[in-house]
């Protein structure tokens, strides 16, 4: 026993060498794919390395995705969509399928580090009306049986991310209890992941509360203390984050699961899109956030245990999302679509700075812009044409591109179009009023993008790449030890 946990120790410290990645690092990140200009995962992989970004969460189980993680040493969850979670629920051998497809064959071939398996997406969100509340537990108890049978259940763990409208608090965090009608199945789920050893899985967001609540006071959404603290009998809050997350604490308390971890499924800060989303607001609440969770200092209600882990939302822009929530929603990544950090950052996990990606396959350096050649009256349907397509979002009131005059919102428009169709000439005709233009149209903070060639295959594969070709073979030899040896432990 003592030689398997010495070599099981050497193993994991070789990964960490070689990786470059504390091994107990706690920030990961959110990586969603809802973009017409997707950087090829090869090139996303190496910007998290590059970063010593260890976690993943991905909303899905996309292949070319987990093929490009694999040998990377990051610890990745996969996602069950809420689409999936009737026929997993209602079938074994669809679970097991589910599992086999998108789990067993990366983890056993592709040498993918998944961690876990997010069952559903908020799918206690009010505004559901309890249409996914029924398939949680029964899809949990299939993938569970899944994960027998591959040999995993011990490795691969089961969570919910749910949302914290889940639980609420008629005044502060103390009184906080899980909806009415949530709280047999909280109950069941809690007692699942206790079983298990996965912790509840939480997304919470200051920004949101802000941004809906004229009288929220805008300090408490941040970290640097509130001239309005809430005093919660011994305890006083500073912030919205340790208050959301203590009346998450009481709600798991009342139902006998007060010690359940917990990590923080989404967190972060947009930089455009509302009067309170911008690049000063976003740094200052993630650094103020990552420089909170890496002192362990915790909460009142636990005191000197930070969460299990933070994912922060998220990675990249997605220019492809709802706006229904608001225009804020296409920009919450800490990079750029094109994955370029959007300001300083430091995660707290060895860079002071955020490092940008490198080999990314832009298109060619044109753009699509008004003709000054051509009176614009007529203008306005194709400029709706354009933005019901691509995304318009920075041009209006808290964008980075308000204010820049009509030429300047038409041609924004146009070149959104123009990029999101791939640079096809004639998606920058609009009956003669748009042009070609080799000159970088591009004001100020106002960014004219050029798009990424996303049929190109990354010539910088995170295991194909000198950067880490070596490394990767090592880590793939001890993911293999470290299975073999769980393995042995459990006969």
């Amino acid at each position: 026993m003592a030689v398997r946990g010495a070599t099981l120790l050497a193993a994991i410290l070789l990964v960490a060498l070689c990786a470059g990645l504390p091994a107990d690092a706690a920030i990961g990140v959110n990586w969603g794919t809802l973009s017409s200009h997707r950087a090829p995962p090869g090139v996303v992989v190496d910007l998290m390395r590059a970063n010593r970004i260890s976690k993943v969460k991905l909303f899905d189980a996309d292949p070319g995705v987990l093929r490009a993680l694999a040998g990377s040493g990051i610890q990745v969850m996969v996602g069950v969509t809420n689409g999936e979670l009737a026929s997993i629920a209602g079938s074994q051998a669809a679970a097991d399928a589910w599992v086999a497809q998108n789990v067993s064959r990366y983890v056993g071939r592709g040498v993918v580090d998944i961690r876990y398996i997010a069952v559903g997406n908020e799918p206690f969100l009010t505004s559901y009306q309890g249409q996914f509340q029924s398939y949680i537990i029964p899809a949990m108890t299939n993938i569970q049986q899944s994960l027998v049978k591959a040999n995993l259940a011990s490795y691969v763990k089961q969570v919910v991310p749910c949302n914290a409208d889940a639980y609420e608090s008629a005044s502060v965090p103390s009184q906080g209890v899980f909806r009415t009608e949530l709280t047999q199945i909280m109950t069941q789920l809690a007692a699942f992941l206790s079983s298990s050893g996965a912790p509840f899985v939480v997304n919470i967001y200051p920004f949101l509360s802000l941004y809906q609540n004229s009288d929220f006071p805008q300090d408490y959404a941040f970290f640097e203390g509130s001239t309005h603290p809430l005093v919660d009998g011994p305890n006083v809050y500073y912030n919205a984050f340790d208050g959301n997350f203590d009346t998450l604490v009481s709600a798991l308390g009342k139902i006998g699961y007060g010690n359940l971890p917990i990590a923080i499924g989404e967190i972060g800060w947009p930089t455009e899109g509302a009067p309170s989303a911008n690049l000063t607001a976003a740094r200052a609440f993630n650094q103020g956030l990552i420089n909170r969770i890496t002192s362990s200092k915790g909460t009142p209600l636990r005191p000197g245990v930070p969460p299990a882990d933070v994912y922060l939302f998220s990675l990249l822009d997605e220019e492809q999302k709802s706006i229904l929530p608001g225009n804020f929603e296409r920009h919450w990544g800490i990079f750029s679509f094109d994955g370029q950090a959007k300001y300083p950052l430091n995660l707290g996990l060895g860079n002071s700075v955020l490092k940008n990606a490198k080999e990314v396959p832009y298109l060619p350096s044109r753009w699509c812009v008004a003709n000054p050649a051509r009176n614009l009256d007529s203008v306005s349907d194709h400029m709706k044409l354009a933005c019901s397509m691509a995304d318009c979002t920075t041009l209006y009131y808290g964008g980075s591109c308000y204010g820049i005059g009509q030429k300047g919102n038409v041609s924004y428009a146009f070149n959104s179009y123009y990029q999101q169709q791939k640079q096809d000439p004639k998606s920058c005709d609009f009956d003669g009023l748009g042009m070609i233009t080799y000159l970088d149209p591009s004001m100020g903070e106002c960014r004219f993008l050029v798009g990424v060639d996303d049929s190109k295959s990354s010539a910088v594969a995170s295991c194909g790449s000198g950067y880490c070709g070596f490394c990767c073979g090592l880590w793939v030899l001890a993911f293999w030890v470290f299975m073999y040896l769980r393995l042995m432990g459990s006969a």
